[in-house]
């Protein structure tokens, strides 16, 4: 499961890595504290010209009337998108790219939740394998919305979580976003569990409200 993550990078660098179009409206960085519902930057690409720009992070099937006539869908299962029917379509056609520093996972310690934040060993950006959906709400508003789509943990990541985000690397990027063919399929797997690291970190940020470099600083575990 992946339900909050940081993103750190400035846009700029974001579009070179991606060499994508941007939007005007990206959302402001950096963060440290995405939660479901918020905006988040994504990457798509339409007839080979990749866009950088927002969704909304929670997946809005084409029958919901309202943001809120269902489950919030922030995370897509691997081994189930391609028979769930709100994923199934946005599986096979509407892929995206959704950029990261790290994320968050929790651990108990009797009735304390322990965030821990998760980033790549290398120091690289995360990129998660994404779906989207492009939702007509009330009165004509479009809204694009997403997910991150998710595959069991391996390793060391087991003991944190029993999901993890998948993340692509970047030789990755044109099969999921459908501009090297079909097989995309096959990427939803977790990352090599070598490729990633976990610190403890202050659990402020188990408050959705809190914000700012302190979350991501590395605390010492009991």
């Amino acid at each position: 499961m992946c339900g909050r993550f940081a993103i750190t990078l400035p846009d700029e660098a974001m579009v070179n890595l991606f060499d994508a179009a941007p939007a005007n409206d990206l959302p402001p960085v950096p963060r440290y504290n995405i939660c479901p519902t918020d905006p988040v930057a994504t990457v798509v690409s339409h007839e080979g010209a990749r866009r950088y720009g927002p969704m909304r992070w929670g997946f809005l099937p084409r029958w919901y009337k309202h943001p809120t006539d269902g489950p919030l869908l922030f995370n897509a299962r691997s081994e189930t998108i391609a028979e769930k029917p709100a994923f199934a379509e946005a599986a096979r056609r509407r892929r995206c790219l959704i950029p990261a520093s790290g994320f968050y996972e929790w651990t108990k310690e009797g009735d304390a939740r322990l965030p821990w934040f998760i980033t790549r060993t290398d120091g690289a950006p995360m990129v998660f394998a994404g779906v989207w959906q492009a939702w007509n709400g009330p009165g004509g508003a479009r809204v694009a919305s997403c997910a991150i789509v998710t595959a069991a943990a391996t390793g060391g990541m087991a003991a944190l979580h029993d999901r993890v985000p998948v993340i692509l690397e970047p030789d990755d990027w044109p099969l999921w976003l459908g501009e090297a063919g079909h097989g995309a399929a096959r990427l939803m797997r977790p990352l090599d569990d070598g490729l990633l690291t976990f610190k403890r970190v202050s659990t402020q940020v188990n408050s959705n409200r809190a914000e700012g470099p302190e979350l991501i600083e590395p605390i010492e575990a009991n």
